[in-house]
């Protein structure tokens, strides 16, 4: 897990950059796919550190059986980072990277993701789309081992 970010690109922001379009999404059934970009000013990152000056997540498939993103973060010298993942959408955990697993369920317009890092930190979201599936809020604890839980707000709005 990044720690660059809080939870890390792989985690918070993530938990969320793809090719389709808003309107071929909202037309798919699925309002979750399509391309998010970070609202900084609405976003909260957890105490201590910052939001990443920029940010896109893109999902390409978002149903009960399977989450699939990308995330591009780019930092203060204006160079992207993009990852991508995919990962079952049933509740248990799966790898997603080298050290870092995620168990997914989605309910309505809910997208919960649980993540775990390698040294016991555990990051937990909800994404609630919000304003006619314009904006996802996504609200989020962070926990590490010896440090008191801290929330995080991340608002994306529909590109």
């Amino acid at each position: 897990m990044k720690q660059s970010y809080g939870i890390g690109a792989t985690l918070r922001f993530g938990a969320m950059c793809l090719l389709l379009t808003a309107s071929s999404a909202l037309a798919d059934g699925n309002a979750f796919v399509g391309r998010w970009h970070l609202n900084r000013a609405q976003s909260k990152a957890p105490p201590g550190e910052t939001l990443p000056p920029d940010m896109m997540a893109e999902f390409s498939r978002v149903d009960a059986k399977h989450v699939k993103w990308s995330i591009t973060v780019t930092d203060a010298q204006g160079r992207p980072t993009v990852e991508s993942f995919d990962s079952p959408a049933n509740g248990e955990f799966y790898p997603i990277s080298s050290d870092t697993t995620a168990a997914f369920t989605i309910e309505g317009d809910t997208l919960q993701g649980t993540f775990k890092g390698p040294v016991g930190e555990v990051d937990s979201l909800t994404c609630t789309l919000l304003a006619g599936k314009r904006t996802m809020s996504c609200s989020g604890k962070l926990t590490r081992p010896n440090v008191p839980p801290q929330s995080y707000l991340d608002v994306y709005d529909r590109m």
